[in-house]
């Protein structure tokens, strides 16, 4: 018995972000005072043109009003941030992606994309650590399926026209970074 435990519990470690969605934890802080405190997601941009893109699908924003949908052109460089609270390597990236949006003004949108789990533990946890970015709630993760993506952290450095520039698959691990990879694929200076 002690040795199946033991086994369980590596399994699980080896299982890292690759886990399926939490159920919902109880609210810490009222829906409203959270979803105040997050940013409202962008309109629905206008049909991408050819090339490499995203595919066509809507996911309904965390503050309950609004839509995104990666796959449709922005109007301005977006840096897309698919996460979720159960990921530990997501929660290690998440502040510079807050620090990204509260820096880069109009010159770079930055949107989150949560990953199979709900919008209360969502936005539980974003009022926990303080997000701001506009995030929107991909519950049953069709992202993640439609490119073939097993776990997070997952980044996509898209073009003003919807296309992508770079995947980013994996975590990242300092602002610098975060700002180098802006810069060569966004063609975008972001202050330090």
């Amino acid at each position: 018995m002690r040795a199946a435990l033991l086994v369980l519990l590596v399994l699980l470690v080896l299982q890292g972000c690759t886990s399926a969605r939490p159920e919902a934890a109880s609210p810490s802080q009222s829906r409203s005072a959270v979803v105040h405190m997050l940013a409202g997601c962008p309109a629905a941009g206008s049909a991408t043109g050819a090339g490499d893109v995203l595919p066509d699908l809507s996911f309904p924003c965390l503050t309950g009003s609004g839509t995104v949908t990666p796959g449709r052109a922005m109007g301005v460089p977006t840096v897309l941030n698919l996460w979720a609270p159960w990921c530990a390597p997501c929660r290690e990236e998440l502040p510079l992606f807050d620090r990204l949006y509260a820096g880069s003004g109009e010159a770079v949108r930055v949107l989150g994309l949560v990953e199979r789990d709900t919008a209360t533990s969502s936005l539980n946890y974003a009022a926990e650590v303080g997000l701001h970015f506009p995030s929107a709630l991909d519950e049953a993760g069709e992202l993640l399926a439609d490119e073939g993506l097993n776990g997070l952290p997952a980044t996509y450095f898209l073009r003003a026209d919807g296309s992508v520039a770079h995947r980013q698959i994996g975590p990242i691990t300092s602002y610098d970074q975060l700002r180098d990879l802006v810069a060569e694929h966004l063609a975008v200076d972001v202050p330090a």
